[in-house]
């Protein structure tokens, strides 16, 4: 009979939790895989919805949890909170004894993950690695696939560019994207009349979601910190100029944030009668609703390039952020200037719902997953280029 393996997730922050929640199921229902759970950075912290709550209240246990966000969204704090996180982790990862840690995408804080687990020689399994976006991420993603011992990859071509870094070919494989899982779900199940209010609180003017909303999503450039506060305000007017209702969700914890921050309070205080809400969080599956239901999505999140492509909702993609990633028809690329905003986001509306596309999973991706890591003899890679 096969020995139970322990398999650590480590979730650092809101968009980490929706991109692995089916695997995590897969995995916590799998007989010959026990879960262990790590919490850490962002998804812990209030300011951010404290996802870590969403967690728990879905059944998951939560093994370890990891403080490590330095206060004070900056470059420099970016860099110290990665440090923290290898300390911190590599402590949890020595209590733990895992046979495998699975870290996910391109944040910073995943960065701790990987490079803990590799120093400890613990078996690294990379989610979404091959990918390119055209930001500092890609740095990270990359770094992160050279760590990697494994590779779960969304798409064909991310798969094509794991193998171009050298990874050897049997420990690459094709699952698609576990966050496709959950709009796959809303897609065929779809919740019309689904309220934002009642369990995630948020702030603004009330929407009508019996006519129509957008739903607004952008973060800062970690790049481009120095101008995060214009491109808010640039997206913000084009929305206010419109008179559209408007779901705006608070940006992360990137550097630049701050900037980003100060637009929307400034924004807030000087238009009382905005057509705004605004939410911090909200469980992934609820969400999926709310963009399901919307008119279209603005700003500059994986969202709008991912689960958006499955559910056909038109997008309006701003700025450099997304810059290189796969997409769908249903996007439309602009730069932040607030007329091409407004005219890109009457286009989209006018558009109406695009057809799925396939690009990022067909739905199934976590039970894929856990069926990989159960049948699969995990070990650390060994040394050396595998030249193609």
């Amino acid at each position: 009979m096969k020995g139970i393996k322990k398999i650590c997730v480590v979730v650092t922050a809101r968009p980490s939790y929706s991109r692995i929640k089916t695997a995590l199921k897969a995995i916590q229902s799998n007989k010959t895989l026990e879960l262990k759970l790590v919490v850490a950075a962002s998804a812990l912290l209030e300011k951010q919805g404290k996802v870590v709550e969403y967690i728990e209240k879905e059944g998951f246990k939560v093994d370890a949890k990891v403080y490590n966000v330095l206060e004070g969204h900056s470059l420099a704090n970016m860099a110290k909170t990665t440090a923290l996180g290898i300390q911190e982790l590599s402590s949890v990862f020595l209590n733990l004894e895992p046979d495998a840690v699975i870290t996910i995408a391109d944040r910073y804080e995943t960065l701790s993950t990987a490079v803990a687990a590799a120093y400890m020689n613990i078996p690294l399994i990379h989610i979404q690695g091959g990918e390119v976006t055209g930001s500092i991420d890609d740095k990270v993603r990359h770094s992160i696939t050279k760590l990697a011992d494994y590779h779960f990859v969304s798409s064909a071509k991310a798969k094509e560019r794991v193998l171009q870094m050298g990874e050897w070919e049997d420990r690459v494989f094709l699952t698609g994207c576990p966050s496709l899982d959950l709009a796959h779900d809303v897609l065929n199940n779809p919740n019309t009349s689904f309220d934002p209010y009642e369990n995630y609180g948020g702030v603004g003017h009330k929407i009508d979601m019996k006519k129509p909303y957008i739903v607004v999503m952008q973060h800062p450039v970690t790049t481009e910190v120095d101008e995060a506060m214009v491109q808010t305000e640039k997206t913000i007017e084009a929305v206010q100029e419109l008179g559209i209702q408007a779901f705006y969700f608070w940006p992360n914890i990137d550097a630049g944030s701050d900037g980003s921050s100060k637009a929307i309070r400034r924004f807030r205080e000087n238009n009382k009668d905005n057509k705004f809400y605004f939410f911090k969080n909200m469980e992934s599956r609820d969400f999926l609703n709310l963009i399901n239901n919307s008119t279209c999505l603005i700003g500059n999140s994986s969202v709008g390039i991912r689960e958006s492509s499955t559910l056909g909702i038109p997008v309006v993609n701003i700025g450099t952020r997304q810059s290189s990633r796969e997409r769908g028809p249903n996007v439309l690329d602009v730069d932040y200037v607030k007329n091409d905003i407004k005219n890109a986001i009457d286009h989209q509306i006018k558009a109406g719902k695009y057809s799925p596309s396939h690009i990022y999973g067909n739905g199934d991706s976590g039970k894929i997953i856990a069926n990989i890591i159960e049948n699969t003899e995990l070990k650390i890679k060994a040394t050396g280029f595998n030249s193609l």
